[in-house]
This record gives C-alpha cells, structure tokens and sequence, in this order.
C-alpha cells in the first residue's frame, strides 16, 4: 500500500551535521589554497549540489570569495577562466601569542594565514601572578596592534601557547612555569578584560600545529615534536591531530621520570627528564661546583664544553644519555614516523644532540624495519606564536560556522 506524504518520516541533516559539512568545506578550500567547487565535492565526497549550497552560504557570510585566477600564463588560456573559492582574509584579524620565559611574542595574522603584523615584550621576571600576566598580555596586544594600525576590537580571536599541564578545552592551567599559583582559570580571567575568544593551550602542542602546517611535519600526519629550552616539552600528533590527553595534561615528557628520587624539577618532584636537560638544570649543576664568575646562559656552558672544561663537558655528557633514554622510550611507545626536535637554542645543544639520537637509536627495540627519522629544527619564538595563531584560526572557524549554521536554520 502506497503510504501519504504525512506517514513518510523525512530524514534531515542535524544542525551539527550541517555545521561538520560547513567546516569541513571550509577547511579543505584553507588546506588547498585555491581550489573549485568540483574539487571540493571530491576531496569531501559531498555531492556537487551540496558544496554549491555550502559554499554559497560561507560566500554570502563573507568567509570565502571567488577568484577566477589560475596557474596558467593568459595567451596560452582558452575558454572562460576557472572559477575558484579562496578563503577571504579580511575576514578576521587572529593573534597568536607565545609565554616564554621572560618574553611574550605576539603575532597577527588574516584570516588566510598570512602575517600583518608581530611584535615582542621583554619583561623582568619569569614567573608572575596570573593578575600579572594577564597585564602583561593586554600589554603586549595593545602594542602589537597599535603597530598594525588599529585597536584590540579588530581582532577576532587570541592564541595563547603556555608551558605547563592545560586543559584547552575549558581554558585552565593546572600548572605553569609561567604562573606562582596552581590551577588558574586564565581564560576566564582573560575573558573579563578582553572584546574577543582566547584559546589557551600548551606551548609544544602548538608548536605541533605550525610544524604540521608550516614546517618539517608538513608531509607527515604521525609525528612527534620535541622542544627543548628552558624546560622540555612534547607535542603529539596523530592522524593530522593534536593529542592531548582527557585532562589536557599528556604529552609531559619533561616530568617523566629518569631517576629515582633524582635531581629537582620546576614542577616540584624530583627525577624529571627536564631537572637534567632543560637550560635551568644544565646552569643549576654547573653553578652549583663551578668557582668564579657564575654562567648566566647555557651558550657560556657551551663554549666552556667546547674549549676543554672537563665539569662542563661531563654536565652535558649526562644531559645527553639522559635524553637519548628519554627519545627511546618515545620511540618505543609511539613508533613515529617522524621525531622534530625544535626550539630557539637547539643549536647550542647540538653538543649534545647527536649523542642523544646516537644513543636512542642503540636503546630502542630492534626490528628490521627503518627507525623514525629524527630532525633538529631551530626556530625562534615567532615560530611559536604562529602555531598559537594557527589554534586561534581553527577555533575562530568553528565559532564562525557555527554562526552560519544557527542563521542558516
């Protein structure tokens, strides 16, 4: 019996199936560049009236625009121009903002990725109260975009990277190096003095996000990120993703554990990777039996190990072995494709380095297939800050679609 309008149940997409289609269109026209409308239906699998519909959405929201420009040099062109969807950069004004020990580096990037304008804060001491660092921060946002040329309501969102054990989904610090208390709602407290979202999350995840976007993870979806500064740090990503654990709060390669009842982190407990290879414990041990003038900057160690100075060549001797445990343990829990080891000082370190991966590569369990490949990558803090950037431009895109998405309905 043929059934009436009334008795067949129409199926609709949900509002969160709309707003995941939308997304994902919008992400694959960022991942690409330039791409048309066919294409997106084929990396998607949407069907080519449903990209039609999505795209004409996101275009009429101002987040994408046409372009009719192409590869190929005008006299050899026949027929009408391709027609193309880029994504609109004067769409948002996003900041990325790196916490590192004694500077904030702020970048401000369009909504395309691409640099308007950056600028870098020294300040006095390295850890503050959170009303203090939420001073500062405010701080160096007015400055950057007094350099840009407008205030801080022309910003749509703010990436903040921060050392330390984060819940990013709620904003939280359980700990940071940065802060004198325990378990701050800094998003909150941000919140209050700020005209736009903040995205807070752990500095070597971010990294993580600019070596897959921009950097030596460009070409891998499995790979591992090292940073290694002040203290140690590790970013994960797995199939494109960053991993960070239920709480916010894995990843912490600095504070496992090397030694029992070993030296004494910045965290609190004793034995952490980081209180034998972070810049804090290579001058803490080296301070601590050198006589005379006492060294202020691991590159004076260096230049000590290197000119014959048998305590400074044993301090990294130790730092090294105890890296290379730390990297073989890595290697043997995840199996990467890739392991980056990143950060500003990174050459100072390869006194070290090699030995470590050396080392490594003897502890890891043998199997007769090829070992990850390890590279170093030495970047400074504007590196950083446009990983935190980046973070800020994908969680400003989900709120934007999400804004489509409730219009749309």
């Amino acid at each position: 019996m043929k059934k009436t309008m009334a008795e067949v149940q129409v199926v609709r997409p949900s509002s969160d199936q709309r707003e995941s289609g939308r997304l994902q269109v919008l992400d694959t026209i960022r991942s690409a560049g330039r791409i048309a409308r066919i294409d997106i239906a084929q990396a998607t699998g949407f069907s080519p009236a449903t990209v039609t519909a999505i795209t004409s959405e996101l275009l009429a929201a101002g987040l994408i625009e046409e372009s009719s420009s192409d590869d190929q040099p005008s006299e050899t062109r026949r027929g009408r121009p391709r027609v193309t969807l880029k994504l609109r950069g004067k769409a948002h004004r996003i900041a990325g903002l790196k916490v590192a020990q004694r500077t904030i580096t702020m970048l401000i990037v369009d909504f395309e990725g691409k640099t308007i304008v950056d600028h870098e804060m020294e300040f006095p001491t390295a850890r503050v109260s959170p009303t203090e660092l939420v001073d500062r921060i405010l701080k160096i946002v007015d400055a950057t975009c007094r350099k840009g040329g407008f205030d801080r309501t022309g910003l749509s969102g703010l990436g903040i990277g921060l050392p330390g054990q984060i819940n990013s989904v709620s904003n939280f610090v359980h700990w940071s190096s940065s802060l004198l208390e325990r378990n701050v709602e800094l998003g909150a407290l941000l919140a209050q003095r700020l005209p736009f979202p903040v995205f807070v999350d752990n500095d070597a995840n971010l990294v993580a996000k600019a070596e897959h976007l921009f950097g030596k993870g460009r070409e891998s979806r499995n790979f591992l990120v090292v940073t290694l500064e002040f203290g140690v740090g590790l970013g994960i990503m797995i199939d494109g993703e960053v991993y960070r654990g239920q709480r916010g709060c894995g990843a912490e390669f600095g504070h496992t554990k090397v030694q029992l009842h070993g030296a004494l982190c910045q965290c609190g407990q004793r034995g952490c990777l980081e209180a034998y290879v972070g810049d804090y414990a290579l001058l803490r041990e080296a301070n601590g039996v050198t006589v005379g003038e006492p060294y202020t900057d691991v590159a004076q160690l260096v230049a000590a190990a290197r000119g014959g100075d048998q305590v400074a060549m044993s301090i990294f001797e130790r730092a090294g072995a105890m890296f290379g445990m730390g990297l073989a343990n890595l290697i043997n829990i995840f199996d990467p494709d890739l392991i980056i080891l990143a950060g500003r000082s990174h050459n100072k370190r390869h006194i070290f380095l090699d030995a470590a991966v050396t080392r490594a590569m003897q502890s890891v369990v043998q199997v007769d297939a090829p070992p990850p490949e390890i590279r170093t990558h030495g970047w400074g803090d504007l590196m950083w800050a446009k990983g935190a950037a980046a973070y800020a431009i994908e969680k400003v895109s989900g709120l934007t679609v999400k804004d489509v998405t409730r219009n749309a309905s």
